[in-house]
This record gives C-alpha cells, structure tokens and sequence, in this order.
C-alpha cells in the first residue's frame, strides 16, 4: 500500500524520502512551483522534474492540492524538493493494482495500432492491447493473415474508446497488457451452461479465414418463445476448415459466406471456446466404402488438386442435394483418392499426363475408410 501523508496527518509524521504527501499550490513561476505542506513547510517542484510535469502543472492552479512525492528532505534553499511525475505514476500503478486485484474493467483511448495490437495510456502509463486479447466483435478476422490487411483494420480504433481490463503489469519494467476479451470471460462461462458437446445450433458467419470460419451461436432457446432468436453476443465459435465438408476443399469461402445462417454441431468446448462442425451432419461418405469399392478395382476418377505428394482424384459421382447444415453443398460429399507422385516419377511429369478436370482409370491399391483414405495407381499408361 503506498503511504501518502496529507496536511493533516502531516502534523503526527516525520516524512521520507519516497513518500507521497499532498500539498496545495501557493505560488508558480516560470519554471517553479511552490506548495504548501502544512507543518513540513515549503516543497518545490523544478528542474528536471518541473519540464517533466509541466503539461500537467499547467492545468493547475493556485488553492489547487496536488500530490507529490519527495526526493529531497531539504534543498539548499532550505525547501522540500518534490516530483508530480513520479508521484502521478506510483499512484497509477497502485490504482492499475487496485482494479486488476477486483477485477475492474475502465475504458482507454486508442492511440495508436501496430501488427501485434492496440496502443493506449492509463494515467500516463503506455499500455498495449494483443490482438489475441480483442473481443470476439473487434478481433480482425482477415483471410490468410495478411500482416498489413491486419494493420490497416486495427487502426481503425484510433481514436476509440474500448473497455478493457488489466491483464497483466510490471511497474520495474514499466509494462502494462490490458484486455479487452477479459471483460467477456465471465458472460462467456455463463453462455456455456447451456451448451454441451454433441448440441446440434444455428449459428451466423461472422468472419472467414483460411483455416476455418468464425460464427455466433443464435440464442433460440425454448424459455425465450416470445422473442426473435438473437445474437448471443458473448458466444462465439470456430469451425475449422476440416469440419466444413467431406470433400476437399481449397478455401472456407467455397462453402460459406459472411451473414450466412446455419446449423452446426458442437465438437468440443474447452477453455471457453467453441468447436463446431458442419460436415458432422452429414451422412459419412466412407461409411460401407468396402461394398462399393474393392482393392484392385479399376475405376474412372476426375482431377481435381496437385499436390507435392501427388494428385487428388474425384472417384465417387457427384450428387447435388441441400444438405442438413444449411449450406447448399453443390456436389454433395465426395469421395477422394490420392494416387502418389511416384506413380509418374515427377511433379513436371504428373502435370503434363494429367489435366484438372479430365477423367483418367486409376486402380484401387489401398483403402482405408477409419481414416478416409484411398491410395490409387495409374492405370492409364
């Protein structure tokens, strides 16, 4: 706890060096100004520490009270030498203890972004915001990551004010991390009572990256007839860009869109996220695979992915239909086989023997359906 000394209690104490005592300005020069301590006399702030604090000393004015900390008991002038600055500090550092020990969320101002997040200042102390510390509604969900993409749409909160919490502080270093998704935890552990692995929800797309899409779960439970489903605003998931479809595909975007309302299956919940799926409501493609195909069959599959390891192939038709999750899976769950580089010796080779798109027989060498995996051979030499 950091011991102030006001004018009162002034009287009953003898001060140190270190200590912060609150005094009321009775004069201001140039580069001076004078308070009155009561039974301890005279302090003074200039020099270095009046430059330092003269923004702030500019705002005050005589009859004004100001708390100051001492760093000389007595100047050869015969006053007490005080510093606003670091006084101004220590009592920040104590208030930033005080709201992290009671858990406290206050309002910052942006002041500035770079790649890794969000620039700030409490009381004068530099304080920084992760990106991985934004809330579910301001976290930027840019497509492959792109650093500048990233940038560019945190800067758009300069100037903002957001509420955050204290995360994490060190007054030595001079290190502050707030939080703005702390403020979301404890509405987000209480959103989670009413899910379980295994629940079937309508969620809404709210973002799409490379390797998945972020949605909101829709509040539509049945103790709340009367209203519209909404938003839960505090809940949000991810389902992975494995979890979208059976099939291989190259980005989320070919499934979904942004705004897109559909239903998704709770995977996994742990450490207050949410892993969702839709491709769990759909009828496995692999399952009976062994009464359809058989290790070495000959079958006509199309070209569908080069690969470094070799090439993707199409083997069962397409079947258009609207699938349970909502999303109109053009195509329906496919099954795919993967015939290996080695098969024509070179990644050069493979690309001028087989065309994207075309039809080729291939012959079923391995068939895997726990893994969902089929191994083919060229069969057209």
């Amino acid at each position: 706890m950091i011991e102030k000394i006001t004018e009162k209690e002034s009287q009953f104490n003898i001060p140190k060096i270190g200590e912060i005592i609150q005094g009321k300005i009775i004069d201001k020069g140039k580069a001076s100004v004078y308070l009155d301590l009561g039974a301890l006399g005279t302090g003074i702030i200039y020099g270095k520490e009046f430059y330092e604090a003269k923004d702030k000393l500019k705002e005050l004015k005589s009859g004004d009270t100001a708390f100051a900390k001492i760093i000389d008991l007595e100047n050869e002038d015969g006053y007490i030498e005080l510093s606003l600055n670091e006084a101004r500090k220590e009592l920040a550092w104590h208030d930033l203890s005080q709201k992290k020990e009671d858990d406290k969320s206050f309002k910052v101002k942006v002041s500035g972004a770079n790649k890794g997040g969000l620039l700030a200042e409490v009381s004068g102390i530099p304080a920084f915001i992760p990106v991985s510390q934004l809330s579910a509604d301001h976290y930027p969900k840019i497509d492959g990551g792109d650093t500048q993409k990233i940038l560019k749409e945190l800067q758009k909160f300069i100037g903002k004010e957001i509420e955050v919490r204290v995360l994490n502080f060190n007054p030595r270093e001079e290190k502050l991390i707030l939080s703005e998704k702390a403020k979301e935890i404890k509405k987000i552990e209480e959103a989670l009572k009413n899910y379980k692995i295994g629940d079937i929800v309508e969620v809404e797309v709210t973002g799409i990256a490379d390797f998945g899409v972020f949605v909101k779960l829709i509040d539509n439970k049945k103790e709340n007839p009367e209203k519209e489903n909404k938003i839960t605003e505090a809940l949000e998931g991810l389902i992975h860009i494995s979890e979208l479809s059976w099939q291989l595909i190259k980005s989320p975007s070919e499934i979904v869109k942004i705004g897109q309302k559909l239903k998704a299956k709770i995977i996994n919940i742990s450490d207050n996220k949410v892993s969702l799926s839709l491709k769990a409501l759909e009828k496995d493609p692999w399952e009976n695979i062994e009464e359809k195909y058989k290790k070495g069959d000959t079958i006509k599959g199309k070209v569908i992915k080069f690969n470094p390891f070799g090439v993707f192939i199409q083997v069962s038709p397409a079947s258009s239909r609207h699938s349970v999750s909502g999303h109109n899976n053009a195509g329906g769950p496919q099954i795919q086989g993967l015939c290996h580089i080695s098969e024509f010796g070179s990644y050069k080779k493979m690309e001028e023997i087989l065309k994207i798109g075309e039809k080729y027989k291939f012959q079923v060498s391995l068939i895997e359906p726990e893994k969902h995996r089929m191994s083919l051979k060229f069969a057209e030499k």
